[in-house]
């Protein structure tokens, strides 16, 4: 056979793969083929989203399991030999190799970045058996890396394979290997900055095992300054570590067990007898990972850094999500820059995240405030200070019930548009408001709440009931809490799975916290159907997504009046095609009100409101009702992949989609009949993000995607199936087939119009699967006597496809 007719896989498995053994490398433990390094990004149009196809490294040359040297990329020997050339680029990127090859089986195209250290070209073109065995590259990655004799036991230490064939992601390799790369080198402060959901502790859980096994660092102190993170590590992903692991509990450092978990409050506090962590020598703790480390830790006069600083000659690893830059704090200025950075946009955009959109509601009483008569008295009969309160005053210094009942109102008629079983987290101002909100949501739930009554829970630092469900509220499988009403419990560190809609009713200025509470939402659980979220924001807090400092890009941000929400009839907000506004400029304050961080929250009367009050003036949070509260405004906004507001329906995206595979009408009506296989264009479509099911419920469900495209992108006049079916029989040119055989090819044109063309494409002559034509016969029978054997069934079959999509039909 030609070489040129093998295909990409034959040209692997003949030619590529034969040369790669040669040369020494170990097929089983040394390479990896099919490897995919992204998820594939997903794409949200109304309640819908889908996966953008990726393609896989089709293979990825290992030193050993978790230390990737080189990708390969191979192409059909029809193409030029360095063909893959630029895509294997891409996936060296992503590992962070240095060596590049590309083939057709002729030879392989050499890209060595290492070339660039000692003259020699950047790509050269080698044979065969040509192909550089795995000391050669090793050695010279090793020249390239810099890395000495005595560093190597530690870079090349295994990592932890529990045999289920999990393995890190590619920016978990990155940020592995370069914190072990760091700590063999002797840097002794690191910070990881990883977007909340990618894997922090899973991959400070690798780096320790490493660290560890290596005997580079004996005895570990891993710090989080909430009850659960510390019990999520111990029970998941440090559970490896086993005996050698123990929680410091009733404020004692037992010096028997090498892997300590620890919160920092159980180490420290403002008497000296609380300091349990000063019960062992400075230098016991060689390797100390802060996990959360732009909370306390990053301030010079935090009690938390006094841990730090005591045990200074430890190697100290700082991991987060947000690092804070302030002028009074600076996780740089402490940890040094970044070793390695992925980004919330990254995740996003790799399909490791959920993206989401915003539904932002604004209040008439928050926009133009709310002003007392004179002498008014609220409902503890005090005097209310004769003010404007605005939107930053409400649920802090005043309490209107009806805005409080309108906000709930409207996340409960979200909930029941979209998904009444949608696990929900609402961020309020405090424990107080977040009391309230969870009795108004009760009151408006009756129906669930009537079901189980812990539908809605306020699961808050205060309420012991309450924080008792946390587990369930993020355990995927269990139903219930749905909705969570919270102010700082859950703002950082909960993994929520499966939350698909955040609520914000909580005024957030830093940026730090405001991409921590985002986070709630980022993770994606396939098997629970949850890969987007909505953020419904009270607040205007999502004006920080105009901040340079945010880093991710929403899916859509939809302005709209509660009334739009509420009522279940307005197809203007489930249209979600309102015109956008200009989104205004963020706050550029960047300071936290973090109100009883280690508890959850605080009571309304310790609170404290900087720029609310006058000095030495006494709090008091006045409440009040009989205020008419209304939504005026509601508004949908998408964002581009530069981040740019755009307004854009399924229509405009599709165009856009589409455009970008079909140059014209004619490319696309050419490319559909030429295709075997209609399917195939389908599928290359929903891979550019074309959401079919969305659009059929925009523009039509009786519609084929053929019609879709020439209607939506090339404003053709669009057909049914059903219309296709018919003029497809009024053609008559069945007549040529026996009778039976007519009858099958009727019944065929049936099921595509009732079906579509992907059931119509997968009746091979084997299966007939419309069980009426059982009646007529068995399939072998029918194909051999009424058609003249397979292939003339097979060109029937193309036939009554090139009669559904006949010219004149499209004219028409």
């Amino acid at each position: 056979m030609d070489k040129k007719q093998f295909s990409e896989a034959d040209i692997i498995s003949k030619y590529i793969l034969p040369a790669i053994e040669q040369s020494g490398w170990d097929r089983h433990n040394q390479l990896r083929q099919e490897v995919k390094l992204r998820d594939g990004k997903v794409i949200v149009r109304g309640q819908v989203g889908a996966r953008k196809t990726v393609k896989s490294a089709d293979i990825v040359l290992y030193l050993k399991p978790g230390m990737p040297l080189a990708v390969i990329e191979a192409k059909a020997n029809k193409h030029e030999v360095g063909k893959g050339m630029q895509q294997a680029l891409d996936y060296a990127k992503l590992l962070d190799v240095p060596f590049v090859f590309a083939s057709n089986g002729d030879g392989f195209v050499f890209h060595d970045k290492t070339a660039l250290d000692h003259g020699g070209p950047l790509e050269r073109q080698i044979q065969l058996d040509d192909f550089p065995c795995p000391e050669s590259l090793w050695q010279k990655y090793c020249t390239w890396k810099g890395y000495t004799k005595e560093q190597l036991p530690v870079i090349t230490q295994d990592y932890y394979d529990d045999g289920s064939g999990k393995t890190p992601r590619y920016y978990q390799l990155q940020a592995i290997n370069k914190t072990i790369e760091a700590v063999a080198s002797g840097q002794d402060r690191i910070l990881l900055v990883m977007a909340t959901g990618t894997g922090k502790t899973y991959t400070a859980f690798q780096i320790i095992w490493r660290l560890w096994k290596a005997k580079k660092k004996k005895r570990i102190l891993f710090l989080a300054d909430r009850n659960i993170l510390v019990d999520q590590t111990r029970t998941n992903d440090f559970q490896p570590f086993d005996t050698a692991m123990t929680k410091v509990s009733g404020r004692t450092v037992d010096p028997a067990y090498e892997i300590h978990l620890a919160l920092y409050q159980a180490l420290t506090g403002p008497e000296e007898h609380q300091k349990a962590y000063k019960q062992v020598d400075p230098d016991f703790f060689d390797l100390i990972v802060i996990d959360e480390c732009h909370r306390g830790s990053a301030a010079e006069d935090s009690a938390w850094r006094e841990i730090l600083e005591y045990f200074s000659s430890a190697t100290q690893i700082g991991l987060t999500a947000t690092p804070k830059e302030t002028d009074e704090v600076s996780n740089i200025d402490y940890f040094n820059a970044p070793i390695y950075t992925y980004s919330l946009k990254e995740g996003i955009e790799d399909g490791f995240l959920a993206p989401y959109k915003v539904v932002r509601v604004d209040l008439d009483v928050d926009l133009q405030g709310w002003r007392p008569t004179k002498g008014e008295l609220d409902q503890n009969g005090e005097v209310i200070k004769d003010r404007i309160y605005n939107q930053k005053d409400f649920d802090r210094v005043m309490v209107i019930d009806e805005r409080t009942q309108l906000v709930a109102e409207t996340i409960t008629a979200y909930l029941k548009r979209t998904d009444p079983m949608a696990k929900t987290i609402v961020f309020c101002n405090d424990i107080d408001h977040a009391e309230r909100m969870r009795r108004a949501l009760v009151n408006l739930n009756k129906d669930q709440v009537a079901k189980n009554e812990k539908y809605v829970m306020k699961i808050t630092g205060d309420d012991e009931i309450g924080k008792a469900q946390l587990d369930n509220f993020i355990n995927p499988k269990k139903t219930y809490p749905v909705i969570a009403t919270t102010s700082e419990l859950m703002t950082t560190g909960v993994d929520a799975k499966t939350c698909k809609l955040v609520v914000l009713d909580q005024n957030i200025q830093s940026m730090t916290k405001f991409k921590q509470i985002i986070g709630r939402g980022t993770r994606i659980d396939e098997k629970f159907n949850k890969l987007w979220f909505t953020i419904l924001d009270f607040k205007k807090a999502t004006e920080l997504f105009a901040d340079e400092r945010f880093d991710g890009i929403p899916e859509k941000v939809l302005a709209a009046t509660p009334a739009e929400i509420i009522d279940p009839d307005n197809p203007a907000f489930d249209s979600e095609l309102n015109q956008i506004e200009d989104q205004p400029q963020a706050d550029e304050s960047d300071t936290d009100n973090e109100e009883a961080t280690l508890t959850g929250g605080a009571s309304s009367s310790s609170i404290q409101y900087p720029n609310l009050l006058e000095e030495d003036e006494p709090f008091i949070k006045y409440r009040v009702n009989g205020v008419a509260v209304k939504k005026i405004a509601e508004r949908v906004q998408y964002y581009d992949t530069d981040g740019k507001l755009v307004t854009e329906s399924f229509k405009d995206y599709t165009r856009k989609a589409v455009s970008k595979c079909f140059a014209s009408l004619d490319d696309f009506t050419r490319k559909w009949k030429d295709s075997e296989r209609k399917q195939a264009v389908i599928e290359e479509l929903a891979a550019e993000g074309v959401i079919w099911k969305a659009l059929e419920e925009e523009v039509g469900r009786d519609m084929d995607p053929f019609d879709l495209i020439c209607h939506i992108v090339y404003d053709q006049p669009p057909l049914t199936r059903r219309e296709r079916a018919e003029n497809v029989k009024k053609r008559n040119y069945f007549s040529k087939y026996s009778d039976v055989a007519q009858k099958v090819l009727d019944m065929l044109i049936e099921q595509y119009a009732d079906d579509g063309i992907k059931q119509l494409e997968q009746t091979s002559y084997a299966e007939l699967k419309v069980p009426q034509i059982k009646t007529l016969g068995s399939p072998k029978t029918i194909v051999q006597k009424e058609f003249g054997g397979k292939n003339e069934y097979r060109q029937a079959l193309h036939e009554l496809e090139d009669q559904l999509y006949c010219d004149d039909d499209l004219s028409a």
